[in-house]
């Protein structure tokens, strides 16, 4: 019965889904899910995206957390449209919760809506919530093994971004092992090293970013 319930889960969720993609499509807005640990260092780095990007792009934010609307503040401070989604618990956002939040922005207006999702290396993957891209954040501190673990959020993402590169010289992290183990589950998918504190490779990354971004408008 469980198992039963699960598909039953999904199977809605991917029809939802359907739903807010022929939303996005029709308004010609870009929907960006980004995925991460907590503390990855996701907010930090949707900000210097945001920052790079404002200049060609129209932009908005949905700020997924179990609780609180801390992030969707720090985007607002930065004169971008956001919203906050509070799961009260659930370790993802379902497209559902996206449909529902749709609303809140002027579409007519938005090139990119950029999704925060839940800080969790294993539900949010499992999840499609009507995006036209996926982003996995890893940030050194949390070890060069997550690959291996947590194969399915490296495996349906578009790219990897291993954050917080400033702080390598006091991990034990083997970029070589990550890489090797992202390309063995996501073959040819590209990948950056990144830091938002010397902004290294942040360039790279937007630069990546710009050309999909174009390439699907």
């Amino acid at each position: 019965m469980e198992i039963k319930v699960y598909h039953q889960i999904l199977d809605w969720n991917e029809d939802v889904s359907s739903q807010v993609k022929a939303t996005l499509k029709e308004h010609h807005t870009i929907l960006i899910n980004i995925m991460g640990s907590p503390g990855a260092g996701k907010t930090s780095l949707l900000k210097e995206m945001i920052q790079s990007l404002r200049k060609e792009y129209s932009i908005g934010v949905i700020e997924g957390d179990i609780t609180t609307s801390i992030d969707a503040k720090t985007i607002h401070d930065l004169g971008i449209p956001s919203v906050e989604l509070n799961t009260d618990g659930a370790c993802h956002i379902e497209a559902m919760s996206i449909q529902k939040i749709l609303p809140e922005f002027d579409l007519n207006q938005i090139d990119i809506l950029f999704v925060e999702n839940i800080g969790n290396l294993v539900c949010p993957a499992e999840f499609d919530i009507g995006e036209t891209m996926r982003m996995t954040i890893l940030s050194i501190p949390e070890g060069d093994d997550k690959v291996a673990k947590y194969p399915l959020m490296f495996t349906q993402t578009d790219c990897l971004i291993l954050n917080k590169a400033d702080v390598l010289p006091y991990f034990d992290f083997n970029i070589e092992r990550v890489q090797r183990d992202y390309q063995g589950v996501n073959p040819g998918a590209p990948s950056f090293v990144v830091s938002t504190k010397d902004q290294s490779g942040i360039d790279l990354l937007c630069g990546f970013l710009k050309e999909k971004i174009d390439s699907l408008l």
